[in-house]
């Protein structure tokens, strides 16, 4: 994984600093609030509805038991002992006094990281595929360009201040495993007819308010332009992008009412002028990053064979691996949705031993998915008996990888001061009900999403069930939604008709499932049923 030079350590350094210079002031009055926002903002703390929030980027998802470790010591010595991991990759801690706040800024850059750009109107954490540089199917590792991609937006003068804030995603693979096409920008690498790498652009992709697929608008760049060619899109963007209405600033709707072909006449405008400029980094600079990321050294001749003989563990397997690119290693999903328990949340105790399984059996590495769960990216099949096992005993040992238990869920109104309706608890009584009737396994794969209002962080949108919290005259109500999907098949969730209360959705998210089992055929996923007999059938049941 990338290392800080002395440029990355001295720009975090002084950032920490700054803060704490900036937040003495505020703690003597020297700042108002009003003035105090931005400068917060800018190092990641948001004042919630109980506390301060801190959200820590953790680029393209990739850190290593050290970070971990220093996560968890956060959790410990500055929140209530958890930490919760985000579908931007991040981690966020929701207990934060405002005093401590430079002191864990300072902690974080020991271990080369930080919470700049976390928030604000600005390029938000590079996200990329979990799997990277272990996915059998990638035609290329994409974390060196999202390196790349960090390190040109990171303090980039002219997109410090867009209309609003912008998020990137880098894959390499066909299989979408970041939800790729509903980020501002989503980067695919891939192979021409001529066998060179480039890049496809897709473009004006977001959920939200508005939720919309990016189109692509250009299908291949060369790997030696995609630097320019991002900034072309991002000045367009700069350029027109509306700064009058917050609800209609994000490049998706520029995208849309300018339409995606006129968008891209004009990036490509810019592009052939920023050619000229000559302002991709070196190759050098690609070259440097590169080694970073070079494959560990895998062992050869490993038993490719699982010993099945615990059926316990056979299901963990079965359900929370990944194929890898090297025979005899596997990816293994560690899953923090534990039935009736907040999904992404992750406690002191659970991080640190996360760090140290990590050391023992995946090199040194571990990803954070955009699912709310942890990759160890390289593990030899032959130790996942003894991994499991270690994490069953610490209640990280759940198989529900893409089942209704595997939850995307905000935090919702438990803590963020945007919500309308609570999504912790929602998601909590949707895993027991299905537990409790043992009908998990039964479904298969069934993306359920929640989000607690309309900002959609928990990608309702995309969800094959979603779920939207919405304020009904002061109670909480919740919209039911179906068909989304975030992979390579994106599309976006439709709203079954009104809205339930907190016991009457979970409800109907049970006669929705009960449709599916009804209808399906042999061999279909909930969305694949969807699609084919369509909205009429579950709405004919949830509503007669």
């Amino acid at each position: 994984m990338y290392q800080y030079d002395s440029y990355d350590q001295a720009m975090v350094d002084t950032r920490v600093e700054e803060f704490r210079d900036q937040t003495r002031r505020r703690l003597e009055g020297k700042l108002s609030e009003d003035q105090f926002k931005p400068l917060r903002l800018m190092n990641g703390l948001y004042l919630q509805l109980h506390a301060y929030m801190l959200r820590v980027a953790i680029p393209y998802g990739t850190l290593d038991s050290r970070q971990m470790h220093a996560l968890a010591d956060i959790a410990d010595k500055y929140d209530r002992g958890y930490g919760h991991f985000t579908t931007r990759q991040n981690i966020q801690y929701n207990w934060i006094k405002l005093e401590d706040a430079p002191d864990i800024l300072a902690d974080l850059a020991k271990v080369e990281m930080h919470a700049i750009q976390t928030s604000g109107n600005c390029i938000r954490n590079i996200s990329s595929d979990h799997f990277a540089g272990a996915a059998a199917d990638e035609v290329a590792d994409p974390r060196p360009y999202a390196e790349l991609l960090r390190q040109w937006s990171s303090f980039h003068p002219e997109f410090s201040y867009l209309p609003r804030k912008f998020k990137i995603a880098v894959i390499a693979s066909d299989s979408d495993r970041a939800a790729m096409k509903l980020h501002d920008i989503g980067i695919q690498i891939v192979r021409n007819d001529a066998g060179e790498l480039g890049a496809a652009f897709f473009v004006g992709g977001g959920m939200g308010r508005t939720p919309m697929i990016a189109p692509c608008i250009r299908d291949f760049v060369p790997l030696d332009q995609l630097v320019t060619y991002a900034e072309a899109c991002l000045r367009v963007y700069n350029r027109h992008g509306r700064r009058d209405n917050k609800y209609k600033a994000r490049i998706k709707i520029l995208v849309h009412e300018m339409g995606a072909e006129e968008y891209a006449r004009q990036v490509e405008e810019e592009f052939a002028h920023l050619l000229e400029q000559g302002i991709e980094p070196p190759l050098a600079e690609l070259e440097r990053i590169r080694p970073y990321f070079a494959d560990p050294e895998f062992e050869t001749g490993l038993p490719s064979e699982l010993d099945r003989s615990d059926p316990e563990f056979a299901l963990w397997a079965d359900s929370n691996t990944h194929p890898h690119k090297t025979p005899g290693y596997v990816s293994a999903i560690i899953s923090l949705k534990p039935v009736g328990g907040i999904p992404g949340d992750a406690s002191a105790r659970q991080m640190h031993l996360m760090a140290e399984l990590a050391k023992q059996y995946s090199f040194d590495e571990l990803r954070v998915m955009h699912t709310q769960n942890i990759v160890l990216p390289h593990v030899r099949i032959a130790d996942l008996h003894a991994l499991w096992s270690q994490l069953e005993a610490a209640g990280l040992g759940a198989p529900n990888l893409d089942t209704i238990e595997d939850i995307i869920a905000c935090p919702g109104l438990d803590y963020c001061s945007l919500a309308n309706a609570r999504s912790i608890p929602i998601a909590q009584r949707i895993s027991e009900r299905f537990a409790a009737k043992g009908r998990t396994r039964e479904l298969g794969e069934l993306k359920l999403k929640i989000s607690g209002c309309i900002n959609a962080c928990g990608h309702h949108h995309a969800g094959h069930i979603g779920i939207l919290g919405v304020d009904k005259k002061g109670v909480e109500n919740y919209q039911l939604l179906l068909g989304g999907s975030e992979a390579q098949d994106t599309s976006l969730a439709k709203i079954t008709g009104p809205g339930f209360d907190e016991a009457g959705i979970v409800d109907a998210v049970e006669t929705a499932t009960e449709v599916y089992l009804s209808n399906r055929t042999e061999g279909e996923r909930f969305l694949d049923t969807y699609r084919r007999i369509g909205m009429e059938p579950f709405k004919e049941a949830l509503y007669g």
